[in-house]
């Protein structure tokens, strides 16, 4: 009896910590939700209070003068493109690493491993893109952030083909299928659950950074999302209701994908975590 009391205090405490905690990231996005219809004098309470006249002309305004159209076609771009390159890039790397066993093979895998903790040299980067003349273009931010998220997919996918049977690729090579053909017609289908993962992680990173377009996009009609709220606070620093509204407008596509995606997120991580 004492026991199950012990148990049912401790489940007590994390489940008050585990509200406390929710509600904590909860308020602020309902402030935040609520302020974007509010007017520009009601906003500046920053409470929970519902708005006196419901305000929809801030997300009208917003996407008018905002220039969030252009912006949200190029976000689409980068993080598209720079999505399907990574999974591309990453699995067909991570299928050769986990099928060669050799020292060169294990080698060039803890290179990869190192890329997660080794943080970016900015001058560097821009020193190489400036040598290979795509400084200020839409394409030289789709190569970075292809190349920034290549460690985390390789560590993922290496996990989880590791998993899948040699017999399978031996059956194939015994039928004629080439090493292309065994990636793409036996082992590409079966990485599908880490496909699905590997493409919201990068869509949701690359979708809300703003450090690379500021270093890298010197054209405003290449700006991103984040990049046009940073220069739209700028013009509009006192109207938060227009900020707000700006940011719901940026935090959406990111939400919904997350709110329809996230079971793939977590087979996805599982599947990459049996073997590494």
């Amino acid at each position: 009896m004492g026991y199950t009391r012990k148990l049912a205090i401790r489940n007590f405490i994390v489940e008050g910590f585990l509200i406390l905690a929710s509600l904590v990231v909860l308020l602020p996005l309902v402030i935040l939700i609520l302020g974007s219809f509010k007017t520009s004098a009601e906003v500046l309470s920053f409470s929970l209070s519902l708005p006196d006249t419901w305000q929809f002309s801030n997300y009208v305004r917003v996407f008018q003068e905002g220039g969030l159209s252009r912006a949200f076609l190029n976000s689409i771009l980068i993080t598209g493109v720079s999505s399907i390159i990574n999974i591309v890039a990453s699995s067909a790397a991570a299928f050769i690493l986990a099928r060669r066993e050799t020292k060169l093979s294990g080698t060039i895998y803890m290179y990869f491993f190192m890329g997660l903790i080794a943080p970016m040299s900015i001058i560097t980067t821009i020193r190489v893109v400036q040598g290979l003349g795509f400084y200020g273009s839409i394409t030289s931010v789709i190569l970075i952030y292809a190349a920034l998220n290549t460690a985390f997919s390789v560590f993922l996918y290496s996990g989880f083909i590791k998993t899948i049977p040699r017999a399978l690729d031996e059956v194939a090579f015994l039928e004629g299928a080439s090493v292309f053909g065994v990636f793409f017609r036996i082992v590409t289908p079966l990485i599908l659950p880490v496909n699905a993962t590997v493409a919201i992680m990068v869509f949701m990173s690359v979708w809300n950074d703003i450090t690379i377009p500021v270093y890298f996009l010197t054209d405003s009609s290449t700006w991103t999302m984040p990049l046009s709220i940073y220069n739209f606070y700028g013009k509009y620093s006192r109207d938060w209701n227009l900020i707000f509204a700006n940011l719901v407008l940026t935090s959406l596509p990111v939400f919904i994908l997350y709110l329809f995606g996230q079971k793939y997120i977590v087979s996805g991580l599982t599947a990459g975590a049996v073997k590494g």
